[in-house]
């Protein structure tokens, strides 16, 4: 009898007196029904929209989220009381004064999965899994309200804005674009599925039409076109901007000056002549694939490795071998660099892993997977000690676990929030009896799933599975492994690679003959440059890996391939 008291009490709790917002779509907008997650967006400020307001720094503003399903045409949604917010988890906890106010409609499309199961998620349309760009999702222009949770009328808001959508990038002498339909992915989602790259053309192309190239492959976040490359010196009219991240100003001039030292290097004498490839393969679940074969993503390693790389080699005369394709990248990149050297080590020659993700879930960032019980608090049977999920190169804590998590919450369920925990789960995890991917842990409470755990020790633990599979893949990664982090990477990735090491250096049979270096008190992401800043090293990873690889391939290379033509 005592739970059957509790609910009714716990309802009203949850729906009791407090503004609520009542959300129309213009007749003009909608013409059929629409699925989605529909947030509502308030800020203290109008320095920028509400929407470009959400982080995970202090000075966040707050969001609200509901899902909405078959939302049809001349219909209302009410955000009241249900809606989960960051950093504020209710309406009704929200101070009462004045705000600006957005609401966003973030589309989700049906997907009818190879598997069986039928999904609703948010493909990407070239914006590279933003919410707050996506080009097709409709909001409201901010308005200027007074908010009071004690006040019980509602507040209506009309969604009459999309954003519009992102042309294709162009052509250039030196860049080029390739976009194919993978047979793999379209068979895995139900519907034609594309990925793609950004070709940097080497210094000779088209005057040296009998050479064929090395491959260099730069893993990372969705790019928007070839990034770091400038034929012009940079903009002398910009107006110099502050880098809060690096504590320095007019750094959009740095980057430009950077990109333009590359163009000369690039095209000048004695740069190694290889193709330099960025991959697109932005999906449903976030900006980039991890590029491996996911039971939730789908078979992106074997997409990339067997269908985009070769028709990448054979359109602009690339070797087409892998002694002659490389792996680098920072991050995220850098978590792909080595799994893709280690899933697929016959396919790659060489990989630069810089701040990698986390590669060993011992220290998945600050949890331990496989013998904490709690994501978001340290054990204790007295205290509630919240784990740390960034800091800076000081040590500071400027966000929690359980903040960034909770943020992911908001701007999505079922891993749909486009962001960080929730790709790691996408990619990492079997497919729950829905079809979305098992949490690891409850993304309410931090309570971890250990069944869910020891999935992704035999999947994606890349630690686990190198000392595991050594004896069969041990010849063919021997000297091909790199990992470059700052001792005090701000998401706390060192603490992986630590353990890491360890294992490395003590594989035998063959000895691992990998490279292991932490920059001091460097944050994220240290690339493995003594000599310069972050700031400066991170504009700076084509340089820094093509033409290490371009040396050590002479001791790697089979005996008697061509490591001479295209060193003109």
């Amino acid at each position: 009898m005592r739970k059957h008291f509790l609910l009714p009490l716990l309802l009203m709790a949850l729906s009791g007196s407090a503004q609520t917002f009542r959300v129309n779509i213009a007749h003009a907008m909608q013409s059929s029904g629409l699925d989605g997650r529909l947030l509502l967006l308030l800020s203290n400020n109008d320095g920028q929209e509400p929407r470009f307001q959400i982080n995970d720094a202090a000075g966040t503003q707050m969001v609200f989220g509901i899902d909405v399903d078959d939302w049809q045409p001349g219909h209302s949604v009410l955000v009241d009381m249900h809606a989960f917010g960051y950093p504020v988890e209710r309406l009704r906890d929200v101070p009462a004064g004045d705000y600006y106010v957005q609401v966003l409609l973030h589309k989700y499309e049906t997907f009818h999965l190879n598997s069986g199961h039928t999904v609703k998620l948010p493909m990407d349309r070239g914006e590279g899994q933003h919410w707050n760009t996506a080009p097709g999702n409709i909001y409201s222009r901010p308005v200027k309200i007074h908010f009071d949770p004690a006040h019980s009328n509602e507040i209506a808001l009309t969604i009459d804005h999309v954003i519009p959508a992102i042309p294709e990038p162009q052509d250039t002498r030196y860049i080029k674009h390739i976009k194919i339909q993978s047979k793999l992915l379209t068979k895995f989602w139900g519907r034609p599925m594309f990925i793609g790259a950004h070709i940097l053309l080497p210094e000779g192309f088209d005057t040296h039409p009998h050479v064929k190239y090395p491959l260099a492959i730069f893993h990372g976040h969705f790019p928007a076109d070839f990034d770091g490359f400038r034929m012009t010196p940079p903009d002398e009219h910009l107006q110099p901007d502050t880098s809060a991240r690096f504590r320095i100003a007019g750094y959009n001039k740095i980057v430009q000056q950077e990109a333009y030292d590359f163009y000369k290097q690039w095209t000048g004498p004695g740069f190694p002549r290889v193709l330099a490839i960025e991959i697109t393969h932005a999906n449903p679940y976030y900006d980039d694939s991890y590029a491996v074969n996911s039971e939730n993503l789908g078979p992106y390693g074997d997409a990339i490795t067997y269908e985009l790389i070769p028709e990448i080699e054979r359109r602009f005369r690339g070797i087409g071998e892998g002694w002659a394709r490389f792996t680098y990248g920072g991050s995220t990149g850098g978590w792909e660099a080595l799994a893709v050297q280690v899933l697929y080590p016959d396919q790659y020659n060489g990989c630069y892993a810089a701040c990698p993700d986390p590669i060993d879930f011992h220290h998945y960032t600050t949890i331990d997977i496989y013998h904490n019980k709690n994501a978001y608090y340290v054990e204790s049977d007295y205290k509630k000690t919240p784990r740390p999920g960034y800091r800076d190169y000081l040590g500071h804590v400027s966000a929690m676990v359980k903040d960034m998590n909770q943020r992911e919450l908001a701007l999505g369920s079922r891993s749909r929030s486009g962001d960080q925990f929730d790709i790691w789960e996408a990619v990492y995890s079997p497919s729950d009896e829905d079809g979305y991917p098992k949490r690891l842990f409850d993304k309410y409470t931090g309570v971890i799933d250990s069944s869910v755990a020891a999935y992704w020790k035999e999947h994606f633990d890349l630690t686990y599975i190198i000392q595991r599979d050594w004896p069969k893949i041990g010849q063919q990664l021997k000297g091909k492994i790199h990992i470059y982090v700052g001792d005090m990477d701000s998401y706390y990735l060192n603490n992986a690679v630590y353990t890491a090491e360890d294992v490395l250096k003590k594989l035998q049979g063959p000895a691992c003959g990998c490279e292991v270096d932490y920059g001091d008190r460097a944050e994220h992401c240290w690339n493995g440059d003594h000599a310069h800043p972050n700031y400066i090293s991170r504009l700076r990873y084509h340089q820094m890996y093509i033409k290490k690889w371009a040396e050590e391939v002479k001791e790697r290379a089979p005996k008697g391939v061509d490591l001479q033509s295209w060193r003109y």
